[in-house]
């Protein structure tokens, strides 16, 4: 449990830089130079992700019961992962669902998040799912009050739109039917 908790640490403080110290985040960046910056960035990242991955892995093999849920909210966290897909595009393919939803990436973060909490009740996945599911919203609240840097995306269209549904919606069965089992150990239907 303590690789996990200590890749979430490392993954998520690297993305909450801007969230607890934006002034940092910038003199680093400024100090660095953005090349530096962003391969520190994403090598921290990597790591955090590396442990993330190792760490559950290991808690599964000793899995600690927090809560059993019902079987009817697998069903509710499947229907709620559908647009998780469609908006983790809509942020690269800007169109209408950006610029209604502002920052699709986050609400498809929150949504996994909250699917798999509804549908798993071991420690660990409690830690994961919970651990993103806070950044999430403290990431959301922060923005409030820091101004946003622009993310490199195309340029909008309204086929954007389209191709985020489309390819967000075969992207999920994908991994509904195939993907989850293999990479995962867990069919979810």
């Amino acid at each position: 449990m303590t690789t996990l908790i200590l890749g979430l640490v490392l993954f998520l403080g690297v993305h909450s830089l801007s969230i607890v110290n934006e002034p940092l985040r910038d003199r680093l960046h400024a100090s660095l130079g953005e090349a530096a910056f962003k391969g520190l960035y994403s090598l921290a990242s990597l790591a955090g992700l590396l442990l993330i991955i190792w760490g559950y892995g290991a808690a599964r093999l000793d899995p600690s019961v927090l809560y059993v849920p019902p079987t009817w909210l697998r069903h509710v966290s499947l229907l709620l992962l559908i647009p998780v897909f469609p908006l983790l595009l809509a942020t690269y393919f800007p169109g209408r669902i950006k610029a209604k939803i502002g920052h699709p990436m986050l609400v498809a973060v929150k949504l996994w998040a909250l699917a798999h909490l509804l549908a798993n009740g071991m420690l660990h996945d409690v830690l994961l799912f919970g651990s993103f599911l806070a950044w999430a919203i403290a990431d959301r609240i922060s923005m409030k009050r820091r101004t946003q840097r622009p993310i490199a995306t195309l340029p909008a269209t309204k086929a954007n739109d389209a191709i985020a549904v489309v390819g967000g919606l075969a992207a999920y069965v994908v991994m509904v039917l195939w993907v989850h089992q293999w990479a995962f150990g867990v069919a979810p239907v």
